[in-house]
């Protein structure tokens, strides 16, 4: 948006990250809505955590969430309880859950997500996990020739009732995975 390649922002859905766990909790940071007072202890306690480290969202967010916390990525990188896999969701999941270790999720990959062993969500509800979705549309004076109009459709059918309707109803495993937000930004 910065350089112009977008012309029009919108929220559409918004859902969350959270942290999980193994079941045991060596940090006793389970049931608790804090994500940074978490992070601080399973750093305290030295307990396993898998970070994606792929650049992705998620591993910004959790970058984001360990500075805050106090933990730059040098710091973190040269800890023998962090380990930065350099893969995506599934990896970090399936690693924590063969460690017995602590991971940020998406909440869709967790619900998903079959091999959770003895792994469950230790932290949710903060304010700074939400995970916002978008919808971009290019602008056409640098991105020519490419098929504006149709992105339009999508565009205006994502915000439009109809859409927010479709994103309201759209569940994993029984479970309701985004809050349509266009009329409300979060």
């Amino acid at each position: 948006m910065d350089e112009g390649h977008g012309a029009t922002r919108l929220q559409i859905a918004w859902n969350d990250f959270i942290i999980v766990g193994p079941s045991a909790d060596p940090a006793r940071v389970r049931g608790g809505r804090d994500s940074i007072a978490a992070l601080k202890a399973i750093a305290s306690a030295q307990a396993p955590f898998f970070s994606r480290g792929d650049r992705s969202g998620t591993n910004a967010a959790e970058l984001r969430l360990w500075n805050i916390a106090g933990q730059t990525a040098d710091i973190l990188n040269k800890e023998k309880w962090y380990r930065d896999i350099g893969g995506g969701m599934g990896q970090a999941l399936n690693a924590a859950s063969a460690m017995d270790a602590y991971t940020l999720s998406d909440r869709g990959s967790w619900l998903s997500f079959n091999n959770k062993g003895l792994l469950i969500i230790v932290v949710e509800g903060d304010p700074r996990l939400i995970n916002r979705y978008d919808v971009i549309e290019l602008n056409p004076q640098k991105h020519a020739g490419t098929k504006l109009a149709v992105a339009k459709i999508l565009a205006d059918w994502l915000v439009s009732s109809e859409g927010q309707q479709a994103i309201g109803a759209y569940q994993m495993n029984g479970e309701k995975l985004f809050n349509p937000s266009a009329a409300l930004p979060k």
